[in-house]
């Protein structure tokens, strides 16, 4: 039997300026002089080179097109998806790694698909009351979790629990922190193991400065998933951290036009 294996694809659609304090929890104590970042936004794709018959994984959707304020969009989610070859329509599996606005716009352009999620992230969107308060509910998109609502009655929503292995070398684990149910992925690259943080880490400064993201539900959760990343890096897996630009440069380009926007996780460079 052949190994499973994916080969996967970073989709960077837009930029955002903003400065270190307005990205990181409690920046004045580590008193340390402010700096400009460029927050990206991504989306994933990953497609199984062991199973001809097993179609792309999409991992997130990006945000939609009237959540663009104060962004840069550069190409639009679907766009993104037409330079992977992938037609929406005909995506049998899709994977929210958490419910927030830029992963979960554009689920109406993936009908037919299973959606994948985390139980507990699913629930406090869904239905604890207190997601609606301002400084959870800012930062969802509301219109987006009503389309895993239906997905749930439809009977397409697949919620896990802990850590789950959703297809053949691909393990999500719910670590919580950014997000109640935010989920990481362990996969089996063609070329060794992919760590697909999502938003467990916005930056790989993030991570290695221990600066908790200003945008959290358990900080103690983030700073335990932080520790679950770095054994993942020390063991040689390549982290793909959610929001830094320097995924584009850490990882090859696609070949061809798709180049400008799509990085091949598997070619660390």
């Amino acid at each position: 039997m052949t190994a499973p294996s994916y080969r996967a694809y970073a989709i960077r659609y837009a930029d955002r300026d903003l400065l270190r304090s307005e990205c990181y929890h409690d920046w004045p104590a580590y008193d340390l002089p402010d700096g400009q970042l460029v927050m990206s936004y991504f989306f994933w794709v990953i497609e199984p080179l062991h199973d001809s018959s097993e179609g792309p994984i999409v991992i997130d959707t990006g945000f939609a097109d009237d959540r663009s304020d104060g962004r840069k969009p550069l190409i639009t989610s679907a766009e993104g998806f037409e330079l992977v070859g992938i037609d929406p329509a005909a995506v049998r599996r899709l994977v929210v790694s958490h419910a927030h606005y830029d992963h979960i716009g554009n689920l109406h352009l993936f009908p037919n698909a299973t959606i994948t999620i985390a139980h507990r992230d699913y629930e406090f969107w869904a239905h604890d009351p207190v997601a609606r308060r301002h400084q959870y509910g800012a930062h969802t998109d509301w219109r987006g979790v009503e389309l895993l609502q239906r997905a749930q009655n439809d009977g397409r929503l697949e919620t896990i629990s802990h850590q789950t292995e959703i297809a053949p070398g691909v393990v999500a684990t719910d670590v919580g922190g950014h997000s109640p149910g935010q989920l990481i992925f362990d996969i089996a690259g063609e070329n060794g193991q992919i760590a697909l943080a999502s938003d467990a880490i916005h930056y790989y400064e993030e991570l290695d400065n221990q600066w908790p993201f200003k945008i959290l539900s358990d900080l103690a959760e983030m700073y335990r998933a932080y520790d679950l990343l770095k054994e993942r890096a020390d063991a040689g897996a390549s982290l793909v951290p959610g929001h830094d630009p320097l995924v584009m440069d850490r990882f090859a380009r696609a070949d061809g036009a798709a180049g400008e926007h799509v990085v091949d996780l598997g070619r660390a460079l």
